[in-house]
């Protein structure tokens, strides 16, 4: 588990107002401050020498302040950039400035108060959340709050989940829980946990947020911001990615290449192959950026190249240490791989998606407006049912890889069943 810097997905902090991040969210944004703003008084109010008083049970109430949230939306949605908005808000006099020390620390990654949790690996376990939990337990030393955010609170194993649940029932007065998760299913997040936090349900904003946000805090073309808008299908960060990494941009195109080229099962082996590789590829670009300098950070902690007293001791105990960081990049890693096949499904599905629109005349708008003509192409080419069953084994996938299905044996068996007649 590691605690991530809170800054927008894919680029530096903005330096706007801490609510501009949070895009196409009006009324969750009204409830947030509003929220913040009844949190700031009460801060108030204990400064004056009385209690904090907190409502500790979900409220209804949009100015109301409860002690845990649960942020749940769609990928793309913003629920940790909401999140991490919120915990500024909470920090800051002004009710999230963007411009004073709070905010700037809080968007940094650096705000001594605020824990941003995101699971190196698979899941969250248990020894790192109650670590986390006695962490919560301080009283604020440099903020307002002790703020703790979950990202992808849906990967938190039965133990961590029941060990945050102590937390949560019984909250220290000055400390917020803020979680993260895709839906309120059981599956998702628990629900005696989900029943102990106020819900913030999030839907993903329409390409134009999208593409204004691209050109006005991005500087991307508006062209261009406005097609990566349409192919992120509403993620922010996608979108982003997508308008300013060609690499991004070749391997969507590869992806969608998919669908019309398997015609034997040499080709449908190829697709994986490529499927597949990508995905490593991608996986082991973003781990050469990460593990060495965090090797090399240990090291010198631990007084890698150091001289003196006690030096050759605490070098012959780190053997164990830089063991474990290993085995948490390299579980970071398959995490890396499984999330760009993710991404790579996901757009796959859109293809076989929009080609159902086509067959059968609906007048819904297409995910892949830039690939309509294999779209239709494709339509032409298979009967409602055919197209049907190719979008149902791409979902399946998805299911598989959620049930640690080997990657490749997985993405091979779906090429062949996408294989065109």
């Amino acid at each position: 588990m590691s605690e991530r810097s809170a800054r927008s997905d894919g680029g530096g902090p903005a330096q706007g107002h801490v609510w501009d991040e949070v895009v196409g969210q009006p009324e969750t944004v009204a409830t947030l401050r509003a929220a913040a703003a009844a949190a700031g008084r009460s801060v108030d109010t204990a400064a004056a020498g009385r209690s904090v008083v907190v409502d500790e049970r979900p409220a209804s109430d949009a100015a109301a302040m409860t002690h845990s949230w649960l942020f749940t939306g769609p990928p793309g949605s913003g629920r940790s950039v909401a999140a991490r908005a919120f915990a500024a808000a909470l920090q800051c006099t002004d009710g999230g400035c963007g411009q004073c020390r709070q905010c700037h620390t809080v968007r940094a990654g650096t705000h001594a108060d605020v824990h941003i949790v995101v699971p190196d690996g698979l899941s969250i376990p248990v020894r790192d959340m109650r670590e986390l939990v006695r962490t919560a337990a301080r009283r604020p030393s440099a903020g307002r709050w002790q703020v703790v955010i979950v990202e992808d609170a849906d990967r938190l194993t039965e133990g961590a989940a029941n060990a945050l649940l102590k937390a949560v029932e019984e909250p220290p007065e000055r400390t917020v829980f803020l979680l993260c998760a895709p839906s309120t299913h059981p599956d998702d997040v628990s629900v005696t946990l989900r029943s102990r936090c106020r819900v913030v349900p999030l839907r993903v904003p329409d390409d134009v947020a999208v593409a204004d946000v691209l050109v006005r805090r991005d500087g991307v073309d508006p062209a261009q911001a406005a097609w990566a808008a349409g192919a992120a299908q509403g993620h922010v960060g996608r979108a982003r990615w997508l308008a300013r990494d060609e690499q991004a941009r070749i391997r969507r195109s590869a992806v969608l290449d998919i669908p019309l080229s398997v015609r034997s099962l040499a080709d449908c082996f190829a697709a994986a192959d490529e499927l597949v590789g990508g995905a490593e590829e991608e996986a082991a670009s973003r781990s050469r950026e990460r593990d060495e300098p965090e090797a090399q950070a240990l090291r010198t902690a631990l007084g890698a190249g150091g001289t003196g007293k006690g030096t050759a001791a605490a070098t012959r105990g780190s053997a164990a240490q830089l063991k474990e960081l290993e085995r948490r990049q390299k579980s970071r890693a398959t995490r890396t791989q499984r999330d760009a096949l993710d991404r790579a499904l996901v757009d796959l599905a859109g293809f076989y998606r929009d080609a159902l629109t086509v067959q059968t005349g609906s007048q819904s708008r297409l995910w892949h407006s830039d690939r309509e003509t294999d779209v239709r192409r494709l339509a032409r080419g298979l009967t409602a049912e055919a197209i049907l069953r190719r979008l149902e084994a791409v979902l399946a996938v998805r299911t598989a890889l959620e049930l640690n299905v080997k990657p490749r044996v997985a993405i091979e068996a779906m090429t062949v069943a996408l294989r065109l007649p």
